[in-house]
C-alpha cells in the first residue's frame, strides 16, 4: 500500500474517532495532536523546510487557541485562568520559535502540553460522567 493511501486510511480514521468522540475525548485528541504536530514542525526546522515549520505551528496555534478559548473562566476560577495564561504564553512561544527558527522553544512547548495531555488521560470516569451531567443540566435549565 502506498504512503498517501495509509495516510486517506489514518484520516479517515481519525474522522470516525472525532465523529464519535465525547468532548473528553476531543480535548484529548487535540492535545495528541498539538504535540504530534510540533514533532513534524521540528523535523522540518532541522530540513529547513520554512514554509512545513510555518504550516505545522499554524496548526498548533490553532489547537491552543481552540483549547484556550473552550475554557470556561466562570466555573474554572482560578485553575481556568492559570490554563489561559499557560495556553497564551505558548501560543507566544511558539512564535518566538517560528521567527527564531528555535528547536529549544518548542521542546519548552512540548514539556509544558506534554503533562496537561497526561493528567486529561488520568481523569477518572466516574469524574467525566458528574462533568456530563452537570453540562447537561446547564444546558437544559437555559
Amino acid at each position: 500500500m502506498s504512503l498517501k493511501g495509509i495516510n486517506a486510511y489514518k484520516k479517515g480514521n481519525i474522522k470516525q474517532e472525532i465523529a464519535n468522540a465525547d468532548p473528553h475525548r476531543l480535548t484529548l485528541l487535540l492535545m495528541q495532536g498539538a504535540l504530534d504536530r510540533i514533532a513534524f514542525a521540528k523535523g522540518a526546522m532541522e530540513r529547513k523546510e520554512h514554509a512545513v515549520k510555518s504550516e505545522y505551528l499554524s496548526r498548533v496555534s490553532a489547537i491552543l487557541i481552540n483549547l484556550r478559548d473552550t475554557l470556561d473562566l466562570d466555573v474554572g476560577g482560578e485553575v481556568a485562568e492559570n490554563m489561559y495564561a499557560l495556553y497564551d504564553y505558548m501560543i507566544d512561544r511558539l512564535t518566538d520559535a517560528l521567527v527564531k527558527n528555535d528547536l529549544q522553544i518548542l521542546d519548552e512547548v512540548t514539556s509544558l502540553l506534554t503533562p496537561i495531555r497526561d493528567a486529561w488521560v488520568q481523569i477518572p470516569q466516574s469524574a467525566k460522567d458528574e462533568a456530563y451531567a452537570a453540562m447537561e443540566q446547564q444546558r437544559q435549565a437555559v
